[in-house]
């Protein structure tokens, strides 16, 4: 069973970066699509990037593209997601997810694995 944690949230100024890493645990994910998503308050979890497993195909939602930039290291078995340009709408509980076999996939439903997520607030 992989394990899945986040880290590298925190408090930001619109406009500024972030880089959010995903460490995993318990097995490789060489063979997992890993994805981010995000949940604001009071509103469901969505999705915001994913890569695929030699991260050749890396999907964005349109309300990141051209700002966040999702990447993956298999040797150190970890997936990051360096935010850039940051809005106060960015602001959410970040999670990382691994699904077995995926193409790398917008829908939550698809990944088996969560972390446990790490927060990111964006001040105007």
């Amino acid at each position: 069973q992989v394990q899945l944690v986040e880290s590298g949230g925190g408090l930001v100024q619109a406009g500024g970066s972030l880089r959010l890493s995903c460490a995993a645990s318990g097995g490789t994910i060489g063979r997992y699509a890993m994805g981010w998503f995000r949940q604001a308050p009071g509103k469901e979890r969505e999705f915001v990037a994913a890569i695929s497993w030699y991260g050749d195909r890396t999907p964005y939602t349109d309300a990141v593209k051209g700002r966040f930039t999702i990447s993956r290291d298999n040797a150190k078995e970890a997936v990051y997601l360096q935010m850039n340009k940051v809005k106060p709408e960015d602001t959410a509980v970040y999670y990382c997810a691994a699904g077995y076999g995926l193409g790398p996939n917008p829908e939550k439903k698809e990944y088996d694995y969560w972390g446990q997520g790490t927060q990111v607030t964006v001040s105007s």
